[in-house]
């Protein structure tokens, strides 16, 4: 692309980029017969109130309650978690609609009084929190609020998947975009999208090589891209991908740019395992191949990592190679069975311990540490590929079709990027970068800038939602058909409406009687559905801080990224199953079913499952039921080296509670900082728990914390079943905030499910969250009581809940900006 042509693709974007900055602050579904009726009152008001909890006769005063029970900590003076209710009047709840709402959370969960304070007899909590909804409720019934926000842009994992369904590529956005900020649990939150020119630079970068890659490009220079396998990766199990009777190594999808020669660099890791205790393992073969095609066979020397200290390297002659993108993995060839043999244990993979100045041996198996293929050296030529193939939907064969070509394929592309039905204006400024590069370069060239352009340009980039003509600042509107089906899919696939719903919506016919749950029930049969598992309840389960866990090689030898990766798969397999069943939503926590391969079935001690294959397994252990039993909850919530009652404890309170404990305050030692031996023998994690909270600072958090996280102390750092502790048996014994007993998960899980309620109304704040792009605030809590209401009165559905958001005015309305939010 020419540096003019470069330079005005760059004003498209900046300058409109800093104008947009954020406010502060294949199954069906099986829909219910009620769902596919719109939540018509959510429209215009929240739908009724009525509760079995309005019913009930209310006592002499509630605000009584409040004054004998709750004001002793809620003080001007204490100010416990910085709120006081020395002046809030239950009688005139919607005077202080956003302390009511912290008071209704609390008692819901059941969570105060705290335990070991004074509480009312009888049903009179739940009273007073059903007289506050009340008030609430109808407050938002007469005056709804659907708030706004701005504007949003494609996160990472947007982008890449826009990509794909645009151009059929598999791109790697982490090389161009940083990482994205986390707000209330999700990327996609836009108060947190604040833009700058290091990001706007990683764009059109990625627009560049994008374009690059679809179209492909004789004049490809040599290059070297570079993917890495960790030193936890198992190196005996198959990875997905790779060809069948192959082990370890890794499997990738690599765009080549175009047709020629390449070279494939090889390098194990310095300290392979066994290194300290000799190599015993004999020569081994790493195959390369392409599309499952062998295409290199590299002999692996085991005495040349000994002459090189920073580890064994080779690389492949130069292969040839076809443009577009290509399954490439480098695996070692399985020429055994059974356990490795072992010095210290015959384990069944391969680990290298990962601390900084160590390099412990587990086993003897050599680990591949990099892949990198270089080229093309000579270019020979572009093929055909897939990209080409959705982009060349027209081939002109004489210079006068070249122009009305460009303009169809630059339409018709445009069309699904943008979102929306393009203008002439739109296909217009996309054709006249066209004409600069094809003018100079051909026609390929042009079109390739055209892409370019079109991939950078703000409509592409940025969901913009256009306040309609006529609406008064501060007043409610209905968002347009287009603005609803991109938020629609984003919500559902992660990524941009497909061809059929942007016609639906460009007609106005979306809202019609039965098309908008027409268009659900064929968007959560589509494949593309499974990101509400991959994105939005990974995200709110925190699942990528898995990646953030390396347990002790030493004290966990079983386990390694590849255990870490099942563990993963499962939760996100387990929900998946929930949407596409339609299961209840409570069965996160009471399941008595999951999904496991045979390497977390052995880890779960599950018999009679093989293969590398994920299967639905009944459960007969019951302290392995719901997400409390997941691998993946239980290893993200410990420590390298012994697991955590606290964070454990603090994760159920945020994540299913929705109720976060307060901060620590200053000058409070860790527990880290903790003896971890007494009298000659090492401290279980509880004794060392009830040394740190001996300090009166630390009690009153810890008592609503510790005995949660102690409930699921039978579970190790890895998730595995256990019942000593530094050989000390189990004492997994506490009370819940609410006085209820427990002594391990299952009296965990039952203590949560005697108040489903507050379960139920987290679930639905995290999904109405992730669906919006913005935050939950106290106004939108009316709305979220009425969605588990409705899906309480059908089973509790996946579906009742997820079209209630999107039937909700927080989905299909906004508010428009007021002066004094504009500046103006």
């Amino acid at each position: 692309m020419s540096r003019v042509a470069f330079a005005a693709l760059g004003t498209l974007i900046i300058p409109l980029s800093f104008a947009l900055q954020p406010e502060p602050g294949p199954r069906p579904l099986p829909l219910p017969a009620a769902a596919s009726a719109p939540l018509s009152p959510l429209l215009h008001a929240t739908a009724s109130v009525t509760t079995a909890a309005t019913t009930e006769p209310r006592p002499a005063s509630y605000g009584m309650v409040v004054r004998m029970y709750c004001v002793v900590c809620h003080n001007d003076q204490l100010l416990t978690a910085g709120l006081s209710l020395m002046s809030f009047d239950v009688d005139a709840a919607t005077d202080n609609p956003e302390i009511a709402e912290k008071v209704i959370r609390k008692l819901r969960a059941g969570m105060m009084p705290p335990a070991g304070m004074p509480r009312p007899a009888g049903d009179t909590l739940n009273g007073l929190a059903a007289l506050l909804e009340r008030q609430l409720d109808a407050a938002a019934a007469a005056s709804p609020n659907p708030g706004r926000r701005t504007f949003q842009r494609l996160n990472r994992a947007e982008y890449a998947r826009s990509i794909r369904d645009l151009l059929g590529l598999v791109v790697d956005v982490s090389a161009y975009l940083p990482p994205e900020t986390m707000s209330h649990n999700f990327d996609n939150v836009a108060d947190v999208q604040m833009l700058s020119p290091t990001l706007m630079e990683g764009y059109l970068r990625a627009a560049s090589q994008i374009a690059r890659d679809a179209v492909g490009d004789p004049d490809a220079g040599p290059m070297e891209v570079n993917y890495k396998v960790p030193r936890t990766a198992s190196q005996l199990e198959h990875v997905p991908g790779a060809p069948m009777g192959t082990r370890g190594g890794l499997s990738v999808m690599h765009n080549f740019p175009a047709d020629g020669e390449y070279v494939f660099k090889i390098a194990l890791h310095p300290g392979p395992t066994g290194f300290l205790f000799g190599m015993t393992s004999r020569d081994e073969l790493l195959e390369i191949s392409v599309n499952g095609e062998r295409v290199a066979l590299v002999e692996i020397d085991r005495w040349m990592s000994e002459s090189d200290p920073n580890g064994m390297n080779t690389q492949t002659p130069p292969i040839h190679l076809r443009a577009g993108p290509q399954r490439v993995s480098a695996a070692f060839v399985r020429r055994f069975e059974g356990p490795v043999e072992d010095i210290i244990a015959p384990i069944e993979h391969t680990l290298a311990d990962t601390q900084i100045g160590s390099a412990y041996g587990i086993t003897t198996l050599p680990h591949l540490r990099d892949l990198a293929i270089a080229g093309p050296l000579r270019v020979t030529g572009v093929s055909e590929s897939e990209p080409r193939r959705r982009i060349f939907t027209c081939r002109p064969t004489s210079p006068a079709e070249e122009r009305p070509c460009a303009r169809e394929i630059l339409g018709r592309l445009a069309g699904q990027a943008y979102r929306r039905p393009v203008t002439d204006r739109d296909v217009q400024g996309l054709m006249s970068f066209y004409e600069s590069e094809a003018a100079g370069r051909g026609f390929e060239a042009g079109i390739r800038v055209g892409i370019q352009v079109m991939l950078a340009s703000p409509h592409f980039v940025f969901r913009l939602e256009e306040v309609p003509a006529g609406v008064r600042p501060g007043t409610n509107y209905r968002i347009a058909d287009l603005d609803l089906a991109s938020r629609l899919s984003f919500f559902l696939w992660s990524t941009g409406p497909d061809e059929e719903l942007i016609a639906v919506a460009a007609k106005n016919q979306l809202r019609r009687p039965g098309e908008l749950e027409k268009q659900v029930r064929r968007m959560l049969a589509d494949p593309r559905s499974e990101s509400l598992a991959s994105r939005f309840a990974a995200q709110w389960l925190r699942l990528q801080d898995l990646e953030k866990i390396h347990p002790d090689a030493l004290i966990y030898p079983q386990y390694d990224a590849t255990l870490g990766r099942a563990m993963r798969r499962e939760t996100e397999l387990f929900f998946d199953h929930l949407v596409h069943e339609d299961r209840s939503v409570l069965d996160l926590l009471t399941a008595d079913y999951t999904f496991v391969n045979e390497r977390l079935a052995r880890h779960y001690g599950i018999p009679n499952v093989t293969g590398n294959h994920f299967r639905r397994v009944q459960l007969k252990d019951e302290n392995r039921r719901g997400l409390l039993g997941h691998g993946s909850v239980l290893t993200l919530t410990s420590h390298a080296d012994r697991t955590s009652p606290v964070l454990r404890g603090k994760w159920v309170m945020e994540v299913f509670l929705n109720s976060p404990p307060p901060p620590p305050p200053p000058d409070v030692p860790d527990l880290e900082a903790t003896e971890g031996i007494a009298e000659g023998r090492l401290l279980t994690v509880r004794e060392r728990m009830e040394q740190h909270r001996a300090n009166p600072m630390c009690q009153s958090c810890h008592k609503m914390m510790d005995p949660i996280g102690l409930a699921l102390e039978y579970f190790d750092v890895t998730g595995a079943w256990r019942i000593k502790d530094a050989g000390a048996t189990i004492d997994a014994a506490g009370e819940l905030y609410d006085g209820t007993p427990l002594n391990g998960p299952v009296d965990l899980r039952n203590a949560l499910m005697k108040r489903p309620e507050a379960f139920l109304r987290t679930f639905a704040t995290n999904l109405m969250a992730y669906a919006t792009g913005r935050r939950i605030e106290y106004y939108d809590m009316p709305t979220v009581r009425q969605i588990v209401r409705a899906a309480a009165a059908d089973g509790n559905r996946m579906s009742m809940f997820i079209m209630g958001v999107i039937n909700s005015p927080a989905f299909q309305m906004s508010r428009a900006e007021t002066v004094a939010e504009s500046g103006n």
